[in-house]
C-alpha cells in the first residue's frame, strides 16, 4: 500500500483514496454497545459495506459508546461510504431499540431526540456525533501506531486482560483467530 505524506487539517477527509483512522462516537457517550444486538448492527453494516460497497476495513474495535477504525475505499469515495454507514446504523439502531425490550429505551430515545433538536443537520433522532476525527494514515509507522491503539483499547478500558479476548476487534483477524467479520488484513511483509 502506498502512503500519502500529508497531514489533514480540521480532521476532514481530504485524500479519500487513502486509509484513515476514524472515531465514530455515540452522542452523549451513551453506552449502547454494551448490548450485543446493537454491536451486531454495526458489525453487519461494516461487513455489508466491505462486501458490496468497496469499503476496506484495515482495523476496528467496537467499544461501549464509540468505534475506532482504519478504513479506506476502493473507489476513493470514503466520505460517502462513512455517511451511508452512519445513516444506516443510526436508523437501524433507533428502530431496533423498542423491539428488543431495551430497559433503557425511554432514556436513550429521549437523549437521541434531544440531541437532534439541538442540531440543525439532524432529523428526529441523532445517534452519532457528526465528527469522525479523521486522520489520514500517511506513514507505515502511523498505521502501526493506530493499529496498536485500536487493539489495546479494550485493555486500557479494563474490559479484558488480553486484547485478543475482545470479540469485537480486528486483532483476532490479524492473529488468525475466529473473528466477527472479515477484514482487509494488512500484509506488513509487503509494505515494510
Amino acid at each position: 500500500m502506498e502512503y500519502l505524506s500529508i497531514m489533514t487539517t480540521g480532521y476532514k477527509i481530504q485524500a479519500p483514496s487513502y486509509p484513515y483512522f476514524l472515531t465514530f462516537q455515540v452522542v452523549d457517550w451513551v453506552d449502547i454497545f454494551s448490548r450485543k444486538v446493537y454491536r451486531d448492527i454495526v458489525l453487519d453494516s461494516l461487513d455489508y459495506c466491505r462486501k458490496h460497497k468497496g469499503l476496506q476495513i484495515w482495523a476496528y474495535v467496537i467499544m461501549t459508546n464509540h468505534v475506532h477504525a482504519i478504513l479506506s475505499a476502493k473507489n476513493g469515495d470514503l466520505p460517502n461510504l462513512i455517511r451511508d454507514f452512519k445513516r444506516f446504523t443510526a436508523t437501524k439502531i433507533i428502530t431496533t431499540i423498542p423491539l428488543v425490550h431495551e430497559s433503557r429505551m425511554d432514556w436513550m430515545l429521549k437523549r437521541f431526540e434531544f440531541k437532534a433538536r439541538s442540531n440543525v443537520r439532524s432529523s428526529q433522532h441523532q445517534f452519532w456525533t457528526h465528527e469522525n476525527h479523521a486522520e489520514v494514515i500517511y506513514t507505515q509507522d502511523f498505521f502501526l501506531q493506530k493499529l496498536i491503539y485500536i487493539h489495546l483499547n479494550p485493555v486500557r478500558a479494563g474490559w479484558v486482560e488480553k486484547p485478543e479476548e475482545w470479540l469485537c476487534s480486528s486483532l483476532r483477524n490479524y492473529l488468525g483467530m475466529p473473528a466477527s467479520i472479515e477484514i482487509d488484513v494488512m500484509d506488513f511483509s509487503i509494505v515494510m
